[in-house]
Formats: C-alpha cells, sequence, structure tokens
C-alpha cells in the first residue's frame, strides 16, 4: 500500500494521544494510540502524550503508570509527555488548571462566559470527556437572563455556579474537513447550546481544558474516537475565542463488542495488562490493531514503525469495527 496522500506539513505537524487515567488501558485506547502515533509519523512531526486527570473522582496515579508502560511495551513512543518533559510542560491537566483559569478570565472579559446555578445533578458529567450524540445542555433556570441582583442572591444563598459560554442568539455554523469523514457542519448554538466550561465545584470542563490544551501546545492534528465527533464543532468555536488555530480532526471508528457496545473499561478481560498475562504478544496485538484498520491483508504480528506510512485516510473504515470478544481473550 502506497503512503497517505494526507502527509503534508511535516515540519509543523504535532499530533498528540490525551488518555484519561480512570481505569486500565483497553484495546479502543490502544486503537485510537496506534493510529494518532501513525499518523504524526508519516506526518514527520512530533507525538505528544498527555494525561487528562481532570476529574478528581476518578482519576488515578496508578493508571497512569500502567498506561506509560502499556504504551512503551505495545512499541509506541512519545517526543513528549509526563515522564520526559518537553517545551510545553507539564503534561497532565491537573497541574494545568491556572492555564484553564486564565482563559475563563479571558472569556468572562469579553462577557462570553455567565454563572448557571442549575443542580449540580444537571452538570456533573461534564468534566469528562462527552460520548455518543450531540446534548444540548440547557439551563432550565434560565441563568442566562438573571440580574446582577438575582445573581448575588443566589450567591448569598450558598449556591454555587457552574459558568456556561454565552453562544450568540444567531446561527453560529462551524465547518471542518474530517480526516476520515470528509466535510462537517453544524450549527453549535442549536446542536450544543450554552454548554458548560466549569463545573460549580470548580473543576474546569473537557470542553475547555481539551482546547487550552491542543491550543497551547500548538497541536496540529488531532486523532480520536468518532464518539467525540459531537464535541469538535463546539470547540473549534472555543478556539476561535481563545485565539487558538484550531486542529486538524480526524475522527476514526470505534471498536465495539457484538453487543454493539463501545470497547471500554468495563470490558476488563481487553485490558492491555490482562491480554498481556493470558500470552498475547504486543507485536500480535499491534497485529490486529493494523488488520482492522485496513493497514495490513491479514492479522499477522508486527511492530509499529513497520507501519508508518501505511495509514491512508481514504481506506480506514468508516463503519465501527467489531470485535469477537471471547476469540481474542482465549488464553494461549
Amino acid at each position: 500500500m502506497e503512503p497517505s496522500a494526507s502527509i503534508t506539513h511535516a515540519s509543523a505537524a504535532r499530533g498528540r494521544f490525551a488518555p484519561s487515567p480512570t481505569g486500565l488501558m483497553h484495546l479502543g485506547n490502544a486503537w485510537t494510540a496506534l493510529l494518532a502515533w501513525l499518523d504524526a509519523r508519516q506526518r514527520g512531526g512530533a507525538f505528544v502524550l498527555r494525561i487528562e486527570d481532570l476529574d478528581p473522582d476518578r482519576s488515578r496515579p496508578a493508571y497512569v503508570a500502567q498506561l506509560l508502560h502499556d504504551l512503551r511495551w505495545l512499541g509506541l513512543d512519545w517526543d513528549e509527555g509526563p515522564d520526559v518533559g518537553g517545551p510545553y510542560a507539564p503534561y497532565a491537566q491537573d497541574q494545568r488548571r491556572a492555564r484553564y483559569a486564565a482563559a475563563l478570565e479571558a472569556l468572562l472579559a469579553r462577557d462570553l462566559v455567565y454563572p448557571c446555578y442549575c443542580t449540580r445533578a444537571e452538570i456533573r458529567t461534564a468534566a469528562s470527556a462527552p460520548h455518543g450524540p450531540p446534548r444540548h445542555e440547557a439551563c432550565p433556570n434560565r441563568c442566562r437572563e438573571l440580574s446582577a441582583a438575582e445573581r448575588r442572591a443566589r450567591a448569598a444563598a450558598g449556591r454555587r455556579p457552574s459558568l456556561r459560554v454565552r453562544m450568540p442568539a444567531r446561527r453560529t455554523v462551524i465547518a471542518f474537513e474530517d480526516l476520515s469523514r470528509g466535510l462537517i457542519q453544524e450549527d453549535v448554538a442549536q446542536a450544543a447550546g450554552d454548554f458548560v466550561v466549569q463545573r460549580g465545584d470548580g473543576v474546569h470542563a473537557y470542553q475547555l481544558a481539551v482546547v487550552v490544551d491542543d491550543g497551547a501546545m500548538a497541536i496540529s492534528h488531532v486523532i480520536r474516537g468518532a464518539d467525540l465527533l459531537s464535541s469538535t464543532a463546539r470547540q473549534i468555536w472555543l478556539h476561535q475565542q481563545l485565539g487558538f488555530t484550531p486542529p486538524r480532526f480526524g475522527h476514526v471508528p470505534l471498536l465495539i463488542d457484538q453487543a454493539g457496545q463501545r470497547l471500554s473499561k468495563r470490558h476488563a478481560a481487553l485490558a492491555i495488562a490482562e491480554l498481556r498475562a493470558a500470552g498475547r504478544h504486543a507485536a500480535e496485538i499491534v497485529g490486529w490493531l493494523a488488520h482492522w484498520a485496513g493497514l495490513t491483508e491479514q492479522p499477522e504480528a508486527v511492530q509499529p514503525r513497520e507501519l508508518i506510512g501505511l495509514l491512508d485516510w481514504q481506506r480506514l473504515p468508516r463503519q465501527d469495527i467489531v470485535i469477537d470478544v471471547t476469540a481474542l481473550t482465549v488464553g494461549r
């Protein structure tokens, strides 16, 4: 197979893999990591590992250590990251909170953010990367229209507000060319509404943090799962408001089980550590991933570096890929 025709601007290319350390790394994570790594290496660019440990309730240092070990065991490396440093350190979100606060101040100064006094239950998922169809984050209390006196009264009553962006009332269409899926257009104001950028407990939302990090780290290409496609337009909008150049996006198909469920941390047997313990070899696992991506004719053992130049966005499947979980988890 010939190298992808999409390889351009090699000197400026910067890709990244940004996992959340909320469980063991599984086969779905490895799938995205390999494709993001190949895209960066084919462009001759830098590959960044960033840890999205923004959610204090679920992130664990032990998972970070296991993640680093699993990636290296698979044969993937990175030029910048939490363990090797780099010009845009730190590479963990928990250590970058001051940057998110500064971004919020910039938005507040332009009246692009307002306090929302809706209950925490209505916004509790804001710090986690959203998966699935677009969500219009409606504010049932219409906090956008509260007067200054009404806001002071709620604050005096001990209500801790979240912060939402103030989307324009007019149509706000964002269009971008996805590497895998072609032209995507979305009216952000209609599809996302006034989405949350900081929870009431002070934790910055995923939508804000990922934009600040990608923008500040000069990330030029973001390869991630198709379940995050619905977040992209609002993130591009935020990039624009904060003065960043949005990266190019490529949303890859998901690995799903035979019941149609996205592979996740609940598929414990497909954790990389568990597959290793069951006798699977790293090159064997990479071979599965390469075959599913259309890089090889057969699922044969292969090293990641042998695949550089073979990722072709025109040949990558667009439909989710069904995995036979039982066949993969039988020990050797």
